[in-house]
């Protein structure tokens, strides 16, 4: 059974088209014309292995916020399309990632109830190249609000601003890679005593 999710999302400020695929090879294809926006969607397939494709056209011309919010927000309602029933999945995951100076930890519970928890270092840089750095919270905020997923992300210090966003996603991917993936010892079951997620 295929597990794809693909998304549509068009507004007067933005037209995304998201598709991921939690059984895929890491194979992305991101354009959204923000290019460090792109990079972290990069990131998320690649260690995710998740093949995933965004196409996102927004109205750049006002800034980037528009553009970033929906692509997130399409990319959540993929992920939980995608997710299925759920049954035979670990459902938890977590993923600590250093790079250089910076650490990011990430829990992730494929729960059915968005919640976050996110925190990062204080006085980053406001900037890198066209991306907010005040987005990376939002983009998260989006995400499981449309994943329907609780997720816990920690960077407990770093310097630099691309470090501490990127370990961010990296951690990410692997998170919810792991959460995802089929247990073999659980096939037919779904993760829950509640016997809903």
């Amino acid at each position: 059974m295929t597990r794809v999710g693909r998304v549509e999302r068009t507004t007067k400020e933005t037209s995304v088209v998201v598709e991921i695929d939690l059984d895929g090879v890491g194979k992305v294809d991101v354009s959204t014309g923000v290019g460090f926006y792109d990079h972290m969607l990069d990131q998320l397939g690649r260690h995710g292995l998740f093949d995933l494709t965004v196409k996102t056209e927004g109205d750049l011309h006002i800034d980037t916020h528009h553009t970033i919010e929906d692509t997130a927000l399409a990319l959540g309602a993929a992920f939980k399309q995608a997710l299925g029933d759920k049954v035979g999945i670990y459902r938890f995951g977590n993923c600590t990632v250093p790079l250089d100076e910076s650490l990011a930890q990430v829990t992730v519970d494929l729960s059915g109830r968005p919640y976050l928890v996110h925190s990062e270092p204080e006085n980053m840089a406001p900037m890198i190249g066209t991306y907010d750095t005040t987005m990376t919270r939002h983009i998260l905020e989006s995400f499981v609000a449309q994943a329907q997923i609780a997720l816990h992300v920690h960077v407990p210090y770093g310097r630099n601003a691309h470090h501490i966003v990127e370990c961010q996603f990296k951690a990410l991917a692997r998170a919810l890679r792991y959460a995802s993936e089929r247990d073999p010892r659980a096939a037919g079951i779904l993760p829950s005593t509640k016997g809903a997620l």
